[in-house]
């Protein structure tokens, strides 16, 4: 299997090579178009999973017959990038930054806690385990940060697209009272540990709130 990313970084489009019996799994409404012999079958993810994560309530798994070209494009304008997972690591990921993934991975939901919601990012968010990769995309860019033993990293709440499962967060309000209400942040996470940690350029509330 080989990908390419073209069209970065402000309109990212993943652009997939499939040899025959290779697949691919992707969110409903990901695809842009394909090329070659390609079964598609759609999996549920179950109703009440799908809306305590806001995913979508089906995948797509793209599986190629023959040599194949898949395309597939995020909903918003932004980056989009390659995660390998070799099985050491798990990977928490905002539900709303997930694109494709592809190999031996599985993933479950991890709650966050009422301050999620509050904080505009739900309760729940997904981490994958296994060997493969995930391919997740951002609005605006996407800062790669690794966080180092004794060091603290704070967040706005909104801007997380994804983290390794070896870096320790929580979700707290930002600052006294006077800036949680006025100083336009809300709630923020603090992240401690030892990882990596992707966050987005802009906040994805106003994009979803623009298109409304």
């Amino acid at each position: 299997m080989k990908y390419e990313i073209v069209y970065k970084p402000v309109y990212s489009v993943l652009k997939i090579d499939l040899e025959p019996g290779e697949q691919v799994e992707a969110e409903a409404g990901a695809l842009m178009m394909y090329e070659g012999d390609v079964e598609v079958r759609t999996k549920s993810r179950g109703l009440l999973r799908a809306l305590a994560t806001r995913e979508s309530l089906f995948v797509n798994i793209y599986r190629a017959r023959s040599h194949a070209t898949l395309w597939l494009a995020p909903p918003f304008p932004g980056d989009l990038i390659y995660i390998k997972l070799d099985g050491t690591k798990g990977l928490i990921v905002n539900d709303k930054c997930y694109l494709a993934s592809h190999g031996n991975v599985e993933h479950k939901v991890v709650w966050r806690g009422l301050k999620g919601v509050f904080g505009g990012g739900g309760l729940l968010w997904l981490k994958f385990t296994g060997i493969g990769g995930i391919w997740v995309y951002a609005y605006g860019g996407i800062v790669e940060k690794e966080v180092t033993l004794g060091t603290q990293l704070v967040i706005d709440n909104t801007h997380l697209v994804a983290m390794e499962d070896t870096l320790d967060y929580k979700i707290r309000r930002f600052g006294g009272l006077k800036t949680f209400f006025f100083g336009g942040e809300g709630f923020v996470f603090t992240v401690r540990g030892k990882g990596k940690i992707y966050i987005q350029t802009r906040n994805p509330a106003i994009w979803f709130t623009k298109s409304s």
